[in-house]
């Protein structure tokens, strides 16, 4: 019999499909990723091409003044950093002016390095740089969203091999962030908790849905996973914003990081995948409601007409199998 769950959280509405059920190894990856170059002598954002990328807005460089990681104005923006704050409405037609900030963060001087292989130190610089580039982002006045987000992988809408992550800081707060945020304020007013506390320590009570737990942050796969090996990354402690991250923090959040990725990548034979950081708006990092959080989403299924349709998604995996099925996989 199919399920249909509830994530507590979003109220999205996920069925569990029995019938078409797969078991968690059917969903390794089939397809053959060419082996990368250390350097490309076409890409852009390996060492030595910086006259092919814009200006650098930051840099973190090593004892002999060699780049680990650069942050540069997006090429290609879909938002531009000229221009004022305008809204308009015509009838139907409402508009606001598309300024903001559109940022690339290149996570390492090597063309085919990937947060699997990493070390944890380099990972910590490329979250340190995140909190950098994301709080002196929120100090736009223009600026009421910042979202960070890695596209690995053609399917999750990567354009460029080299490794990579983005920052977008936007002048609205689009419907999906603010029905998450009321919905956390909704269930705060009626119980006193932080909805995302909750979850977390009803995930923990029952472990079975546990892929990685670290001093500070809990990698789990949701009671209602929109889809295969969906995952969701916690902090413990209680933070509305990621800018409240801490140094010590960074460095477990780079070992949860790096642990919960490398499960994928040995687990399904280095799936494409989308992670992004889920903080409240510009000036709500206050809120006893919210929590930060990031999503994992391993590009493993598509949608179809019903999720497009309905917003409900159909889940052909059991998240209890497939966070066993990560659990049970080795890696250091």
């Amino acid at each position: 019999m199919p399920e249909i769950r509830q994530n507590l959280a979003t109220k999205e509405w996920v069925i569990i499909s029995t019938e078409r059920a797969r078991r968690p190894e059917d969903f390794k990856t089939t397809q053959e990723r060419k082996p990368l170059p250390e350097f490309s002598e076409t890409c852009p954002f390996c060492p030595g091409h910086e006259e092919m990328t814009p200006y650098e807005t930051y840099v973190i460089r090593d004892r002999f003044n060699q780049w680990k990681v650069r942050v540069i104005p997006n090429k290609y923006p879909a938002v531009v950093p000229e221009g004022t704050l305008q809204f308009s409405m015509d009838g139907i037609r409402r508009r606001v002016t598309g300024v903001g900030i559109a940022e690339v963060i290149i996570e390492s001087a090597m063309h085919n390095a990937i947060i699997p292989n990493m070390p944890e130190q380099d990972i910590e610089q490329i979250i340190a740089t995140y909190r950098e580039r994301y709080i002196a982002a929120e100090k736009d006045s223009r600026v009421k969203l910042v979202m960070i987000f890695k596209n690995y992988g053609q399917a999750a809408g990567a354009s460029v091999e080299h490794p990579h992550s983005q920052l977008i800081a936007v002048p609205v707060v689009p419907f999906n962030t603010r029905f998450r945020i009321e919905e956390a304020m909704r269930y705060f007013d009626e119980t006193g908790e932080c909805v995302f506390c909750k979850i977390l320590a009803e995930e923990l009570r029952c472990g079975e849905r546990i892929v990685v737990e670290t001093g500070s942050f809990v990698s789990f796969v949701p009671y209602a996973a929109l889809s295969p090996f969906h995952m969701w990354i916690v902090p413990r402690r209680h933070m509305g914003a990621f800018s409240q991250i801490s140094d010590l923090e960074m460095c477990d959040l780079a070992k949860n990081l790096k642990l919960t990725l490398s499960k994928l990548y040995h687990g399904l034979n280095n799936p494409d995948y989308n992670f992004m950081v889920r903080s409240v708006p510009v000036k709500e990092s206050d809120r006893e409601y919210y929590h930060w959080y990031i999503t994992i989403m391993p590009r493993l299924t598509r949608q179809a007409g019903f999720e497009i349709g309905t917003g409900m998604s159909i889940n052909t995996s059991f998240p209890e199998k497939d966070a066993a099925f990560l659990r049970g996989i080795a890696v250091r």
